[in-house]
Order: C-alpha cells, then structure tokens, then sequence
C-alpha cells in the first residue's frame, strides 16, 4: 500500500480510504466491524464518514455509521492510533431537515454536531473535519449549477472557518476540509485563513470517476498548486463502472436497486454507453472493469486518496486491490480516447 502527506500536516494516509455510507443501512454493525478489521490488515488507515450516514439520510437512521465506528474502537484497545479518522458537517445542500431543523454551518450548528460525532465516535479528537456540502448554492450531486445570489449564500465561509479554528484550538479537531465544493469556494477558505490564521483546509472531497471528470476544469489545478488535493467519492460512479447495471441488471441487494428512485445519476443514455465502452476496454486488457476504473483515479496527480465503498468483503479485497495496480501507457491512452468520445457524461 502506498501513502501520500494529506496536505500540509504530518498525516500520511493509505491511497485508498474506507468509505462508509452503507453501514448501518445495507450492512450490519458486524458486517461493518469486520470491513475495518480487513481493511486495516490490507493496509488501509484512513477512514472517511458523516454525520448524516448512512444513505440515504433518514432520521431514524442518522449517526448509525459513526455508532458503528465508535463501538468498532472501544471493542478494538489501540485502533485508533493506527487510523486517520475523517467525519463531515453537515451543510445547507445536503438538504436534510431531520438534522437540527435543517443543516447549515454556523457556529451553534457546527458546535453541536462535533459533540455528536465525537460522542457517537467514541472519541477525543477527529482527525480531518470536513464540511459535507457548502451553505451556499451550487453544483452537488448532480443537480446543475444555480445562478450564483449572495442574497441567498447562507453562512459565511469565514464564519465556519473560525469556528473550526476554534474545534482545532480546543484539540477536538485536528484539521480541516471541505467536500462538494467549487474552485472559488477553495480559494476563499485558503485566503480567509492565510488572513486571519484559521486552519488552511487539507483536502477537498468531491465526486471524481471516468463519468464524470468535471474536477479537471478548474479544481485539479487548484489542488496541485495550492495542496489541496482531491479524496474522490464515488469512484466507481455508485458501482455503475463496474458494469454490473450493464444491459439492464439490476443485481439484488445493489445500492441503485435498492434506491432506484434516488440515485440516478451515472444511468442516463450517455452514462450508459460510455461505461459499456470501458468496461469492453477493461475485458480487453484484462483487467476487471472496476479496478481498472480506481486505478485509473489513484493515478491522477491531483488525487490523495481515493474513497470505495464496499457491502462484502470479497468486494473490499477486491476495490483495496486496485492500489497495486499500474495501468499501461496504452491502457490509458485508450481510456482518454473513450474520454474524447464521450466526456463527462454524468456530471
């Protein structure tokens, strides 16, 4: 396995990080227990979840991932040395009226959700605090880019970011980021705290698969420039990349099986077609379709670390396996021109 320095801090953090979002949803707390015991085994130390998991958000299931996390370290005496544990703020764009009323990230909200989740994760400190989406309007999750109306912007970004200097000043946060944002807002919370002395955010969560590159327009260069780089989600554009929904599958017990209506994202015609061509492209070369698919995101410079989700532990072992894996110059020749094809056909 190998590891990459989140940012500017003294962390290095495995190439692949454990996603979380089915626990407590499609798996059990078992289940969940027995993915972060193979997954530290396999190498992997970094562990990324949210208040609001697991997905969907429900408010009778809100926290239920942290939980199982939380009782995954009392039950395990020295885990959490081993571990950079990542959690997230719920933001106005999540669009979850369950949580407080409706999230936004003020200082009251911000405040009481840092104290839920260090409760709920059983511990001390949270290693990488993340705001899950911004308070103001934009692109998340496939939904298209509104005019931008500061009449409508909601909490400032300097307000959250001194909130946060103050969870760092107080030891219950080592350090910051930020997740679904944009080129603008990264380069506003970069300024904010070169300014006033807040923290400097470490890393930018946003979606990033061969469906959906749109972080290469303004983002990739912002994170090589200013280190700030990327932990993509979604790398495998909810299991779509795999081919298993090709010709109209619908694999029991999948995500988009399961929450069809939800999630529909990587599906569309365009989607489609493009996936049928890359995984031909993988069967080709032989390679699996899904590794190759995490690989090819591992290999990008903007990259830190890429985010899997995973319901089994065949598929952990599998997804974890892809960091071994160097793609070929004419693999990756043909996945740009398939690219040049087809570009960004999820968005």
């Amino acid at each position: 396995m190998e590891y990459r320095r989140l940012g500017t801090t003294d962390l290095d953090v495995s190439t692949i990080c454990l996603g979380t979002m089915t626990w407590g949803e499609q798996n059990s707390e078992a289940e969940a227990h027995a993915q972060l015991d193979r997954a530290l085994e396999l190498g992997i130390n970094f562990i990324d979840t949210a208040e609001i998991y697991p997905v969907p958000p429900r408010g009778e299931t809100y926290g239920r991932t942290e939980a199982f996390i939380g009782s995954w370290l009392a039950s395990r005496p020295g885990a959490r040395g081993k571990i950079v544990l990542a959690t997230k703020v719920a933001g106005a764009n999540n669009r979850v009226s369950h949580v407080r009323g409706g999230a936004k990230l003020d200082r009251k909200q911000i405040t009481e959700a840092v104290e839920g989740s260090l409760r709920r994760l059983r511990t001390d400190y949270i290693d990488l605090y993340q705001t899950h989406t911004p308070d103001r309007g934009v692109a998340v999750f496939g939904r298209p880019m509104p005019l931008p109306d500061p009449d409508k912007d909601g909490t400032p970004i300097e307000e959250t970011l001194d909130v946060l200097a103050d969870l760092v000043k107080a030891g219950k946060v080592r350090h910051v980021g930020v997740s679904n944002e944009t080129a603008y807002g990264v380069m506003r919370h970069l300024r904010h705290a070169e300014k006033s002395g807040a923290p400097r955010i470490q890393s930018i969560q946003n979606a990033y698969n061969l469906l959906n590159r749109g972080f290469e327009a303004a983002l990739a260069e912002v994170a090589l420039r200013a280190n700030v780089k990327l932990l993509p989600y979604s790398p495998l554009g909810m299991g779509v990349l795999s081919g298993k929904y090709l010709d109209g599958a619908w694999p029991p017990g999948a995500r988009i099986t399961l929450f069809r209506d939800r999630y529909k994202r990587y599906l569309n015609p365009r989607g489609i077609v493009a996936t049928g061509a890359y995984v031909r492209l993988a069967r080709e070369h032989g390679l699996d379709p899904a590794q190759m698919a995490l690989a090819y995101t591992a290999s990008r410079p903007f990259v830190l670390s890429v985010i899997i989700g995973a319901t089994s532990l065949e598929q952990l072992e599998r997804n974890i396996a892809a960091a071994a894996l160097k793609l070929r110059p004419e693999t990756l020749s043909a996945i740009e021109a398939i690219h040049a094809e087809s570009p960004n056909p999820c968005p």
